[in-house]
């Protein structure tokens, strides 16, 4: 029966399903078991309604029905919902058995989309848990009919962001602040046709805005191209039932380190997009800097970041998969990039290759479950000649609202910056347009504070009246000076050696 289902009623019914798994399982390892669910039981749903439709339109013509034109995912005998429904002992067998099935039948599509949980692990969850899973999911038919795709994305990103709060600090790698995610896409204005690329691409949730914010615009949003890697597995999974519940099919999700081995090649070089959205993992330390010494795509391009910090590395290699003419990009980054000693030639080199547009600086709490302040950097592959030998600078440390002690961008906060962006012309104590030259005389450093006066912060430091303002102050200062000594550190040990 078709009922259409409220937005209230979806969120419910999802964390009640993660509710059941509360005490029996850690928090982070809920997606592993839930998502999946959610999708087998959305695709068997619609298939059931494809199927009825076909019926109706055949007048009952069984054989016309089962056809696979008919159904956007096939779903073999006996691997059903309703199947595995069915089943009382060994759940978690039926339930496998069932999702391999379907991947297999489907296999351009969904191969290993499920991911690789413990279904049939009883110690961890019995017959009677996945049992209890499979009733609580089956209360609510999650036809197109009564869940139009929007809306079952808006619930399934309202269980992601959960996941993430449930799951504590840890969830940055998994979850990005979406209001930057959005004020990063209207800062590069995605257009039809045009190919878009996330090489760590989480949840999906960069690539995801860019065909919602065309949609929202009334544009041809299908048309877009969208390509995302991945090095967690249940992640990449996630991200793929994430654009599937959207109602997005053209894209490729791939697995794997895209420092040591990229997936989208063409030929022995790499395969280049017209926009780039990044939230690189912050300062990694296990990375093969040696084989990025010598890197076989040539993304080296500034040269090589110190072992402890591929901030620089996951730079040049999002710089190096822009395309030649209208390539551009947006990468969330802690402030540390702007101005740490060890990657001072790099950023010189950075300056030099003109590419750099536009550096933004953030308030604290936006990065997810930390109180470090971000900035959006963004990169064209061909400047406007005005804008050429030149980097705007934002001061933007202002614009943001705390709720629930989380930080968000805001509409207004977002109309403001992109006026600036799109301006790119002086605006006091919020936005300086910067040339080159001025920036190399300053070792080019590209703290934000070099070159924008900020009176509310400093007599906020002033007054002693801002606890929060004057201790970012004080990480930025300690981070300074970690990176002076790091940088002590390696002179000492290169003269031992030569000593040695």
């Amino acid at each position: 029966m078709s009922r259409r289902i409220t937005q209230q009623e979806l969120e419910a019914y999802l964390w009640g399903a993660a509710t059941l798994l509360r005490g029996l399982i850690d928090a982070g390892d809920y997606k592993q078991f839930i998502f999946p669910l959610l999708f087998f039981k959305r695709i068997s749903d619609v298939y059931e309604e494809e199927y009825a439709h076909a019926l109706a339109e055949s007048q009952g013509d069984v054989q016309y029905a089962s056809f696979r034109e008919n159904h956007r995912f096939q779903i073999p005998d006996g691997a059903h919902w309703d199947d595995v429904r069915s089943v009382t002992t060994d759940v978690g067998t039926a339930l496998q058995a069932a999702m391999k099935s379907v991947e297999s039948a489907n296999q351009e599509k969904l191969y290993g989309v499920f991911g690789e949980a413990q279904w049939t692990n009883k110690e961890r969850l019995s017959d009677r848990t996945l049992s209890d899973l499979i009733e609580h999911f089956s209360t609510l038919t999650l036809s197109l009919e009564n869940v139009p795709e929007d809306e079952l994305g808006n619930a399934y990103e309202y269980l992601i962001k959960r996941f993430a709060d449930d799951s504590g600090h840890t969830a940055q790698e998994f979850y990005t602040n979406r209001t930057l995610v959005h004020l990063m896409t209207l800062m590069l204005e995605p257009q039809p046709n045009e190919s878009v690329y996330d090489p760590t691409c989480g949840t999906g949730g960069m690539l995801l805005s860019a065909a919602v914010e065309l949609q929202r615009q009334g544009k041809e949003h299908r048309s877009l191209r969208l390509f995302g890697q991945e090095l967690n597995l249940m992640t990449s999974a996630i991200a793929r039932m994430n654009l599937f519940l959207h109602g997005i099919e053209d894209f490729r999700i791939e697995r794997g380190d895209t420092l040591a081995d990229p997936k989208f090649l063409e030929g022995d070089r790499l395969r280049r997009f017209d926009v780039v959205l990044a939230n690189p993992p912050y300062s990694i330390k296990q990375w093969d800097r040696g084989l990025f010494a010598s890197d076989p795509y040539g993304r080296n391009i500034w040269g090589t970041p110190p072992q402890g910090r591929a901030d620089y590395a996951f730079f040049q290699h999002i710089v190096s998969s822009m395309t030649d003419a209208a390539g551009r990009c947006a990468i969330l980054f802690p402030h540390g990039v702007l101005f740490r000693d060890q990657e001072r030639n790099m950023r010189s080199q950075l300056l030099e290759s003109d590419v750099l547009e536009c550096v933004l600086g953030l308030g604290p709490g936006l990065f997810y479950n930390s109180p470090m302040e971000a900035c959006i950097v963004v990169c064209r592959a061909q400047k406007e000649p005005e804008r050429r030998g030149r980097v705007l600078f934002i001061n933007a440390i202002h614009e943001y609202e705390r709720e629930q002690a989380q930080s968000f961008v805001r509409d207004v906060h977002v109309e403001k910056i992109l006026g600036a962006c799109r301006g790119f012309e002086d605006i006091s104590e919020f936005a300086r347009v910067v040339t080159h030259d001025e920036i190399q005389a300053n070792d080019s450093n590209l703290s934000i504070s070099l070159y924008v006066e900020d009176s509310r912060r400093r007599e906020a430091v002033t007054d002693k009246s801002d606890l929060g303002t004057s201790v970012t102050d004080w990480r930025h200062g300690a981070e300074e000076a970690r990176s002076a000594v790091a940088q002590l550190l390696d002179i000492f040990r290169s003269e031992v050696a030569h000593v040695e």
